[in-house]
């Protein structure tokens, strides 16, 4: 009987080590997101912000579209570049009502957009009013009603994802570096900024659990990039040379960025246990960034070129491609494709600097298209992911 009873315990362990095994081969399997969602700010808004408060201005959109296209860059972004990667076509901005194709998803993402609402308007403070718990507003209602409107058939309905599609989509989020640069811009010290980190997480982390308490199950979790790097933040604030690295980059802005991300990185580990069914990727865009900017003569355009090559090296990383004068090609009053009436014609003051695909930053702010598919090169396999898994191994 002892004997028996002995076989069918070793039969049962077996029978779970198999499935174990099993479940495991799935994750090693690359996954089909039928959908994306994304949560963001400018850089990963696909047109939110135009289609809300006026489209961003030519030469935005120059290098692949041709026109503006409600991206604040020359060309394509980070999200643009997973959506070709999983054989997705680009997000519609939420926001924008005309030409928008929402069945493989769709980008909630504004720039300007912070985790938590800010007590000023725009045009006070240059942050958008849809702020990360505004988005997932967006989210909730566009889940709800779309599936009303897909029940009643007809076009719109083609227009609009499955049901099933929310539980198998891939849910993208990359905010957090305006709510940084939001406190020094009320003149807080470094402290009092990381003192609201916290905070400003405890909010993050509420949407992710609403996501999920929704169906989201696969979640890729971009960090903050290296906010002492960007040209805006050089011009803007009185940075003493002993707070400059070696590479020129703020250390008190960089530092800020690095606390910020130790302590989302903490959020995420606590979200997988409380979210059990949850695949959630943490990617550190920030060493990727700052590995760029920093070696930009290393590295060239494209990963797979010889390091120092000549016809592919990214040149003057801290320098803005379209700007207006000074040291960083930047002026916050004569920003990217600013104009001006000279005798009775509007011209272009700000301007581009004509070859986009040599530079690392756009506008003072954002990244070129050269830069952005640079970034996504570097983090779809998985090598800067916790889990080390690749973008198409992430469910």
């Amino acid at each position: 009987m002892e004997l028996h009873y002995l076989g069918s315990v070793l039969f049962s362990l077996l029978m779970c080590m198999t499935l174990v095994r099993s479940e495991a081969g799935v994750s090693k399997s690359s996954c089909r997101f039928p959908a994306i969602f994304n949560f963001g700010d400018s850089n990963s808004d696909t047109g939110g912000l135009s289609a809300a408060f006026g489209q961003a201005p030519s030469p935005n959109g120059e290098t692949y579209f041709h026109t503006p296209s409600g991206r604040f860059s020359d060309g394509r972004l980070v999200i643009d570049f997973i959506a070709e990667s999983l054989g997705l076509p680009y997000l519609s901005a939420f926001l924008d009502s005309l030409g928008s194709n929402f069945s493989h998803g769709a980008n909630f993402a504004t720039a300007g957009s912070t985790i938590r609402p800010q007590n000023t308007t725009i045009s006070q403070s240059g942050y958008s009013p849809i702020s990360l718990d505004v988005q997932f507003v967006q989210f909730s209602d566009f889940q709800r009603r779309s599936q009303k409107i897909r029940k009643q058939g007809g076009l719109f309905g083609t227009f609009l994802p499955k049901e099933e599609d929310f539980s198998r989509a891939l849910y993208t989020f990359d905010i957090g570096q305006n709510d940084l640069t939001a406190g020094y811009k009320l003149n807080l010290s470094t402290e009092q900024v990381k003192a609201y980190v916290p905070d400003v997480l405890s909010q993050f982390t509420n949407v992710m659990k609403g996501v999920y308490g929704q169906g989201g199950r696969s979640f890729w979790v971009h960090n903050t990039g290296p906010v002492g790097c960007l040209p805006y933040i050089l011009d803007r604030y009185l940075i003493t040379a002993a707070q400059v690295d070696k590479h020129g980059c703020a250390n008190p802005f960089n530092d800020v960025a690095q606390y910020f991300n130790r302590r989302l990185k903490e959020a995420v580990a606590q979200l997988r246990k409380e979210l059990p069914l949850a695949a959630i990727t943490y990617v550190d865009v920030y060493s990727v960034k700052y590995t760029l900017i920093s070696q930009a003569k290393k590295y060239g355009k494209f990963l797979a070129d010889p390091p120092n090559s000549d016809s592919s090296r990214f040149e003057d990383p801290l320098v803005a491609c379209c700007g207006h004068g000074g040291k960083y090609n930047y002026n916050r009053y004569i920003k990217c494709g600013s104009k001006k009436k000279v005798n009775g014609r509007e011209i272009i003051i700000a301007k581009s600097c004509g070859n986009p695909t040599v530079k690392i930053n756009w506008d003072g702010v954002h990244f070129t298209e050269a830069a952005n598919k640079w970034i996504f090169d570097s983090i779809a396999n998985g090598s800067f992911s916790d889990p080390p898994n690749p973008l198409k191994m992430s469910c």
